[in-house]
């Protein structure tokens, strides 16, 4: 089996849930009706092949910059998303450098390898992008994509380099399944920073970059996009409790076994797919499809 197929099936069988009914758990649906007939669940799809996959993942990376644009995490020429291209699984797509996210078409997007050339696309890309997401493309076979923007509360949160703490169930998604990278040093533009941006988001699914962002990762775009809309309102749920806490208010943490537990039931590959398909709906009906061109 070539390393793309091994790759790609074994994102699929990971979307899917492939594991008895274990993925099925980690969605927790109620899906039978009166009589007894079995609802579908949505899920990752398989495909015939993997230029139609390609599309897929261009189409929902297309989607993903325009549900960020509707959400304020535009910033100027920062900001980037990337999926693994299925075809050619050391390459990945990106944004072009000056496309404002809520004008992106899948026909937009770059295609470049993990040296830096581009390879498909007739614009330059962000060189803060390509060394941070060609280091975790390369540390981790697992992901498929990763996302990072400027967002206000996700830069707020990050001046204090610290983790998250467990206040709510939502912040559970994140139990031990993100690290911190304290080491600021100005734009990232080598290839050394971005191991250890890497480094410092070891096996999780999102990173803090000190006085400067968030970023998340995932099996699929929709999964890496869906937990960055996630961080970015329990960093805003973190910074609101904790002023609280400063007038006087405490803070009532979740346990360390709770958290764990819920952290099972809400932070899940296939639940992070689904939870965004939703903003997905929405920008088809919004846009009338336009971004899928």
């Amino acid at each position: 089996m070539s390393t793309t197929e091994t790759l790609t099936n074994g994102m699929a069988t990971a979307m899917k849930g492939a594991h008895g009914d274990q993925g099925l758990a980690h969605v927790q649906s109620i899906g039978t009706t009166k009589s007894g007939k079995t609802l579908k669940i949505r899920s990752y799809p398989r495909f015939d092949n993997l230029e139609d996959e390609r599309l897929y993942r261009k189409q929902h990376l297309a989607a993903a910059f325009r549900v960020f644009a509707d959400r304020g995490f535009d910033e100027g020429v920062a900001g980037h998303i990337s999926v693994r291209d299925p075809i050619l699984p050391t390459h990945f797509w990106l944004n072009p450098l000056s496309a404002h996210f809520s004008l992106i078409k899948a026909s937009d997007l770059i295609l470049c390898d993990e040296d830096g050339n581009i390879v498909e696309g007739n614009e330059p890309i962000n060189g803060a992008a390509f060394a941070i997401h060609s280091q975790i493309h390369k540390a981790r076979p697992d992901v498929t994509a990763a996302c990072h923007a400027h967002s206000v509360h996700g830069k707020a949160f990050s001046v204090f380099g610290r983790e998250l703490e467990m206040l709510t169930q939502d912040a559970c998604r994140f139990h031990k399944s993100h690290g911190v990278y304290r080491d600021f040093r100005g734009v990232v533009l080598d290839a050394e920073e971005g191991l250890r941006i890497a480094a410092a988001l070891g096996n999780g699914k999102a990173a803090i970059l000190q006085n400067h962002g968030i970023l998340t990762v995932g099996q699929s775009v929709d999964e890496a996009a869906f937990w960055f809309l996630s961080l970015e309102r329990t960093c805003q749920a973190q910074l609101l409790a904790d002023a609280a806490a400063a007038g006087g208010y405490e803070k009532k943490l979740i346990d360390d076994e709770e958290a764990a537990r819920t952290a099972e039931q809400v932070g899940a590959p296939e639940k992070g797919w689904l939870a965004f398909q939703p903003y997905y709906d929405e920008q088809l009906v919004k846009t009338k499809g336009d971004f899928l061109n």
